[in-house]
């Protein structure tokens, strides 16, 4: 099956901050006949990332100043929705996840699935890959703390390969989520809450120099920006103070 077999539109969101040299490797290595557009989100690079995007024949939004992972995102989504995409996959510039794999993501998405998750854990290749432990641990720790709070079932929460049907993007409000890499956990959140199917894929991933890193700092307001997230959906639940943007529990 390909995304044109299927009768379905295929959009291709890329973040990109500074990874030139990475993406022109990026896109060659995306399967043919699997993608109708990609757009390239340039979030403020100044390496001249926009003009190697266009030299590549993709669509470029330009952001003047960085407005974060998130930010990225959320034009990626609204410029994939406004030019008719019915499912958007959500592939980074720099090469860190395999492009080999984004048919696994379109074919979970035709087939039924309202977001798709890569896992790292379910592929065995968080250690092996160069992910470091002091990210590993923390991983485990959250996704556990997550499926928790969330009642979703997912190996890993903090995967940044992904996949969103056309309903699923319209069914939450992601333009009111976080700039910053949380947002990644907000959509997912907001998709299990409204009962929307989420699959995960087995996804390698390579840590290397031309690859995006969080570094610690980030790392450490990352994990505390979702138990605050975690808290703030756990008081929702109970009814102790709700948050507009979710549904109401029984």
């Amino acid at each position: 099956m390909s995304a044109h077999a299927s009768g379905r539109r295929v959009v291709v969101v890329m973040p990109a901050y500074n990874t030139a040299r990475t993406l022109a490797k990026t896109v060659a290595a995306i399967p043919e006949g699997w993608v109708d557009e990609i757009v390239l989100v340039n979030d403020g690079s100044r390496d001249g990332t926009d003009e190697v995007a266009r030299s590549l024949g993709l669509a470029v939004v330009n952001h003047p100043k960085n407005r974060g992972y998130g930010g990225a995102q959320k034009t990626g989504y609204a410029w994939a929705l406004e030019h008719a995409a019915d499912i958007v996959v959500l592939l980074h510039s720099d090469f860190q996840y395999s492009p080999a794999i984004l048919p696994r993501f379109v074919e979970a998405v035709a087939a039924g699935a309202d977001g798709v998750t890569g896992s790292r854990i379910k592929s065995g290749d968080a250690l092996k890959g160069g992910m470091p432990i002091w990210k590993y641990i923390p991983n485990r720790t959250l996704t556990f703390l997550g499926n928790l709070v969330f009642g979703t079932r997912l190996s890993e929460f903090h995967n940044g390969y992904r996949a969103y049907s056309r309903r699923g993007l319209e069914a939450v409000p992601f333009h009111t989520f976080s700039d910053r890499f949380d947002f990644d956990t907000q959509i997912m959140v907001h998709l299990a809450a409204r009962g929307h199917r989420i699959d995960e894929i087995p996804s390698p991933t390579r840590f290397a120099d031309d690859s995006s890193k969080m570094s610690f700092r980030q790392g450490i307001r990352y994990g505390l920006s979702l138990l605050g997230h975690m808290a703030r959906f756990f008081l929702h639940r109970l009814g102790i103070r709700r948050d507009p943007t979710l549904p109401r529990f029984s």
